[in-house]
């Protein structure tokens, strides 16, 4: 079956927790109710489908104007390698490409950073960029 996808915030709590699950984001997963309240209050959520099962997502806060942040990304592990991310990637670039800066925050890995390489993201390792966090 094709994978379809659309920019509905309206997904429901047991699709987000088998996919957050899957990938083992169980933080998110801690209180289903914050996270349907973080989904519905994000500037954009755009979600992948393989029929009625949800299979992957990407969530954008921001004010799509001068800044987006992605803040999720993820793909059911069953789905992972089929360019589905990609696809989330692009749509959600393609939308806000006049916003000059975009932005996200992600674990180091080899597979990740290539990820987002190809996507045209510049690590803040390797430039004239200084990235700082704050995680409670």
């Amino acid at each position: 079956m094709a994978i379809s996808f659309n920019n509905s915030k309206n997904i429901n709590v047991d699709q987000l927790e088998k996919l957050y699950n899957d990938v083992e984001w169980y933080a998110y997963t801690q209180d289903l109710v914050v996270l349907q309240q973080a989904l519905s209050q994000s500037l954009d959520v755009r979600s992948a489908w393989d029929g009625n099962e949800l299979v992957g997502l990407i969530r954008i806060v921001g004010d799509g104007l001068t800044i987006i942040y992605i803040q999720d990304i993820l793909v059911l592990n069953s789905y992972q390698n089929q360019g589905i991310a990609t696809k989330l990637m692009q749509q959600t670039l393609n939308k806000y490409n006049s916003v000059r800066q975009k932005v996200l925050l992600t674990e180091e890995a080899p597979d990740v950073r290539h990820f987002y390489e190809k996507n045209g993201f510049q690590s803040c390792d390797k430039g004239s960029l200084v990235a700082f966090a704050k995680m409670n």
